[in-house]
């Protein structure tokens, strides 16, 4: 699949005000076949910090849910006109104390030609996008899955 990485990271920020509030970037994207990846960056700022001065749980849940709908929408945008894309559950564990900017690499657990084959047949498939956010240094901080579903039109 063609992929124009760039504008499809800049249109999803743009929909997304909450992401843009907090500085959320999409800085990777990849789409070969069946293997769909994305990354999404934090900055590391005070407004966002915690008790304990890293990211705040939640803005390292937003970061994580950003980047695997980066990987949704890359996979599954040129199929917008069949359903539209949901998130249906999600879990998170912090590992380590997450510190600096951090990122967030967003894989698709299941194979984009099977999830449209299943759409175009009537159901309404589930996939899930796995997340690791890493520090500067490489370090996972924190694991994360997000379930998605596509609900068809109508």
């Amino acid at each position: 699949m063609t992929l124009d990485s760039k504008t499809l990271g800049e249109n999803l920020i743009a929909a997304v005000p909450f992401a843009r509030t907090l500085g959320i970037e999409i800085t990777d994207l990849d789409a070969e076949g069946d293997v769909v990846r994305a990354v999404a960056t934090l900055p590391d700022e005070e407004r966002l910090h915690n008790h304990v001065a890293g990211p705040h749980a939640g803005a390292l849940f937003a970061l994580g849910e950003t980047a695997s709908g980066a990987v949704v929408m890359a996979a599954f945008g040129p199929h917008l006109h069949l359903g539209t894309p949901l998130a249906v559950r999600s879990d998170i564990a912090y590992a380590k104390l997450a510190r600096g900017p951090v990122a967030a690499t967003a894989t698709l657990g299941r194979p984009v030609s099977e999830v449209i084959d299943e759409l175009q047949a009537g159901g309404r498939p589930e996939f899930p996008v796995s997340i690791e956010v890493t520090r500067a240094d490489g370090a996972v901080t924190t694991t994360m899955t997000v379930v998605w579903t596509i609900r068809p039109h109508g």
